[in-house]
């Protein structure tokens, strides 16, 4: 039984003590399984055939005030706009790793300068934060500007178009991971295209966003809501889905 036992691995020797160049039947590197499961990809405005459409232009069904009333937000036209003061939504499902999409735009009318243009956020797991700010020609600190993770890392190039401009997101989130005693295993991850400019290249996370002090990790669980911030300003979404990874 050793024999035939070692019989088998040993193709697997070979290739580590001599190299591919000795490997002469191509079948020995095709894999064949699992099969990937078929995607049908959107066209036009249209999410892909396995996406979760977080809001389609006609109500807020899936979403959830702060303090736990509904939402207060408004919908015009199939866009969702921000109504000041009435606090951050929030997804009525829970995830994990997963891939967004979201298009937003800021005011017309341009007020303020700084954090106070066109501000508002997306908060994976309600901690992470995207930062969403008017940066058409009006500077702010870097790593707090459109498209940064919060105050942890500023974006590679600012890709911000005018005011009342459409613009979009497509987000790859990887979720950090805790051990059962709640010791961090691995941080949380972002890749980031900011109207299909590449902004964030899988960057690792320091912590929750915090608007003072350090970031650092607190244990939570492996899916939690995704947020929209209320920061006072008229920002405006369209076509927001989402894909679990």
């Amino acid at each position: 039984m050793k024999i035939i036992k070692y019989l088998l691995i040993l193709p697997v020797f070979c290739v580590s003590l001599f190299g591919q160049a000795e490997i002469k039947d191509p079948l020995f590197t095709e894999v064949w399984g699992p099969v990937p499961a078929v995607v049908t990809p959107g066209e036009g405005s249209n999410p892909p055939s396995d996406a979760f459409v977080l809001f389609d232009g006609k109500d807020l069904s899936l979403w959830i005030g702060d303090n736990d009333k509904e939402p207060a937000w408004d919908i015009n036209n199939g866009v969702l706009t921000v109504k000041p003061g009435t606090g951050g939504i929030r997804t009525r499902q829970a995830f994990g790793d997963c891939q967004l999409h979201i298009e937003w735009k800021t005011p017309a009318k341009v007020k303020g300068e700084g954090q106070g243009r066109g501000n508002s956020g997306i908060f994976f797991m309600g901690q992470y934060e995207i930062q969403i700010l008017d940066n058409y020609n009006n500077r702010t600190y870097s790593n707090g500007q459109a498209g940064s993770v919060y105050k942890d890392h500023a974006p590679l190039v600012n890709a911000c178009k005018a005011p009342d401009e459409w613009q979009s997101y497509d987000i790859v989130f990887t979720a950090p991971k805790f051990d059962e005693d709640g010791t961090l295993l691995k941080e949380a991850r972002f890749t980031v295209f900011h109207s299909g400019i590449l902004i964030h290249n899988n960057v690792k996370v320091m912590g929750m966003t915090a608007f003072i002090g350090l970031h650092s990790y607190t244990p939570h669980l492996d899916r939690l809501p995704l947020g929209l911030q209320d920061h006072g300003n008229l920002v405006s979404f369209r076509n927001i889905w989402i894909r679990e990874l």
